[in-house]
């Protein structure tokens, strides 16, 4: 393996990044993989929302392949509020927007008296036991373990995450940050056809989440089911060593390569 790059993104300053090696997506070295792209604009949606405010939702669109260019970010608020609040994030790309997303902030509060259902994730396989995704960056930049499936298998697959390096060169990497990057390889890890002959392409990704982790692994219990007519939806279920932290749903595009 080589050596992982700084961070996903350089910044440059007046809301303007540069996408590093990590973003490299699986199918084409120049186009981002959906998971960093997703994760940036996340993290500048949660920091807009402010003090007691947190991102609970956030619907990320892919409006073609995400060029691996240097980008600006705009930001904006759409719904104003003290308890719930929309905001709106662009990733623009030589004049043009390549991902939209929207997310919902909701303002935290008093502990429930219950937490619902507990979901306990599987455990941590030990070291030694991570796939090996040399050859393109965003598969470097995360460690992958999986408990169930796997990556050269169809179907299902249960995997713990651990994202190596920062989302942004010079910040500390986030709960949020780790959650999103990862979160848009659910359709990939559980193709339900073999990959080296079908695409599934997802232009959009929805992650809802109950909380950030308070710890660095993250594992995707992930599930595909497809139509009879082309189209598919891919689904993760998000936990920490604590337990649940949200849900991922992703439509799908399937076509024979």
């Amino acid at each position: 393996m080589s050596e992982p790059a700084e961070a996903f993104y350089l910044p440059l300053g007046d809301g303007r990044y540069e996408p590093t090696r990590a973003t490299e997506s699986p199918w084409d070295p120049q186009a981002q993989h959906g998971g960093p792209p997703t994760a940036l604009l996340g993290h500048l949606l949660d920091a807009a929302a402010g003090p007691g405010m947190r991102l609970a939702r956030i619907s990320a669109d892919f409006l073609g392949a995400i060029p691996r260019r240097p980008f600006r970010v705009e930001v904006a608020e759409l719904r104003p509020g003290r308890r719930i609040a929309l905001f709106e994030a662009r990733m623009v790309v030589d004049g043009r927007p390549a991902v939209v997303a929207r997310a919902w902030a909701i303002g935290t509060g008093p502990t429930p008296p219950s937490s619902g259902r507990r979901i306990e994730p599987p455990a941590l396989p030990g070291p030694g036991q991570e796939l090996d995704l040399s050859g393109w960056g965003y598969g470097e930049a995360v460690e992958w373990r999986f408990t169930g499936g796997g990556n050269d298998a169809s179907g299902s697959a249960d995997v713990w995450t651990r994202v190596r390096i920062p989302l942004v060169a010079g910040e500390k990497l986030t709960g949020l940050a780790r959650t999103l990057v990862v979160a848009d390889s659910a359709n990939g890890l559980s193709a339900a056809l073999p990959i080296e002959e079908w695409l599934f392409i997802p232009p959009s990704i929805t992650v809802t989440l109950a909380r950030f982790p308070a710890a660095e692994w993250v594992h995707l219990a992930c599930r595909s089911h497809l139509s009879a007519d082309g189209i598919g939806v891919s689904h993760a279920t998000l936990c920490d060593p604590d337990g649940h932290l949200g849900e991922v749903s992703q439509p799908l595009l399937v076509r024979p390569r």
